[in-house]
């Protein structure tokens, strides 16, 4: 009984060949068998996929990063400026009618004019260099400020010589033992300013004209204590929630542009940006991606050097193997899954240390991990794809051989 065992399987061997386990086997052991070779084969596979998975994750967290500082700014913001330009040189007023502005203009829900001047703050012999932003009281809900001590300007506040203290200012004001609080008076050139609040830390945008950490608010009356002439340089709008933000972005444009007198107005949305910035990210991703792939390809051209080496060193192998019943068929899949084995592993390694990379990368750059999901179906994917393609060639080559042109010496 045992023997006919062996009969039936030596006649399913030579009708089916061998079963993929066996299969598996085998590749396995032979790549055991090349040693450095197939590690270095496998070193190229887990550096390209590494590299793309890497790239691609780290591009997806710069991105984000990137993003984040203009969603802090929320999808309902519009920012106002007035560029000089050499055919209008008139000057801006130092004031704006945000009320007659609301009424033209219904979708604002909240209008804050701006104007700058820099300066040297003081208190009890601390010094620190501020940028002081004269502003109303719907500054604080137009970019969503929160006071961690005190309060906000009020409507109420126009004639006093109150002041509101970013957080970094705060700090810096602040003796050790005697930080600054409310009630405090700082010395602004010759006048001094009661502080009434301290603001809570708000991350700073390129796109917003002013940095909150960085400032001292005060209201926009009076900036004429400490400018001889101030001018509006920006305006930061709010709409409603459910409003055109286009459409509301025109009439903004074409009431200031009124109230000027024909002076340049530009109005940028930050949608609109958020818009541009994905569409950019994502081509940026892909260029990494692009960049990782290459190196990819190396690994590619490694694997196939492997592979031909390791058919041109068992020549002998597949013709005894092919004289004992074994289809061509038989041995292009056996090399075949040699170079699939090797991607596997070179895939799934690749994959790990990409991660690892990228998640280290992002910590030591001070941003939040961002994974990418596509990153892994494009690293490991390709790793496979391009394991078997350069595979292809030496297995096929294997399996042309003739067993007595494979049997003789070389």
């Amino acid at each position: 009984r045992p023997r006919k065992l062996r009969d039936m399987h030596k006649r399913f061997v030579h009708r089916h060949g061998l079963s993929p386990s066996q299969l598996l086997t085998e590749s396995i052991h032979s790549l055991r068998l090349l040693g450095r070779r197939s590690l270095l084969a496998l070193l190229g596979i887990v550096v390209g996929s590494a590299s793309i998975i890497a790239l691609l994750n780290i591009g997806r967290s710069a991105a984000d990063e990137s993003i984040r500082a203009f969603n802090d700014l929320g999808t309902d913001t519009l920012v106002v400026s007035f560029p000089n330009s050499p055919q209008n040189k008139r000057p801006v007023p130092s004031t704006l009618n945000t009320d007659t502005l609301k009424q033209a203009v219904p979708a604002i829900v909240h209008i804050a004019p701006i104007t700058i001047h820099s300066a040297r703050v003081s208190l009890n012999g601390q010094i620190a260099e501020a940028t002081l932003v004269g502003t109303t009281t719907d500054l604080a809900p137009a970019l969503g400020l929160k006071i961690s001590e005190g309060r906000f300007l009020s409507d109420f506040d126009h004639r006093e010589t109150f002041a509101v203290v970013g957080a970094r200012v705060a700090r810096d004001l602040g003796a050790k033992g005697n930080p600054l609080k409310v009630g405090d008076l700082l010395r602004i050139e010759n006048y001094l300013f009661q502080v009434i609040g301290i603001a809570q830390s708000l991350p700073t945008s390129s796109l917003m004209p002013v940095a909150i950490d960085e400032s001292v608010i005060l209201p926009i009356e009076g900036m004429r204590r400490l400018r001889p002439s101030p001018e509006i340089g920006s305006v930061i709008g709010k709409v409603a929630a459910t409003t055109d933000l286009p459409a509301t972005a025109k009439a903004l444009h074409n009431y200031l542009t009124r109230w000027l007198d024909g002076r340049e107005v530009e109005v940028q949305i930050p949608q609109h940006l958020l818009d541009g910035l994905k569409r950019q990210a994502s081509t940026f991703s892909y260029l990494l991606a692009g960049l990782g792939g290459i190196s990819l390809l190396v690994g590619g051209v490694g694997v196939m050097n492997v592979m031909l080496m390791n058919v041109s060193e068992r020549r002998r192998e597949i013709g005894v193997r092919m004289a004992l019943g074994a289809r061509p068929r038989d041995i292009r899949n056996l090399f075949l899954l040699e170079a699939g084995t090797l991607s596997v592993v070179g895939a799934v390694l690749g994959g790990v240390l990409g991660l690892v990379v990228a998640y280290g990368f992002t910590r030591v750059s001070g941003w939040q991990f961002s994974f990418a999901p596509e990153s892994l179906l494009l690293g490991c994917g390709s790793s496979l794809l391009i394991g078997l393609f350069f595979g292809l060639y030496p297995a096929i080559s294997a399996a042309r051989l003739q067993p007595v042109q494979a049997l003789r010496n070389v």
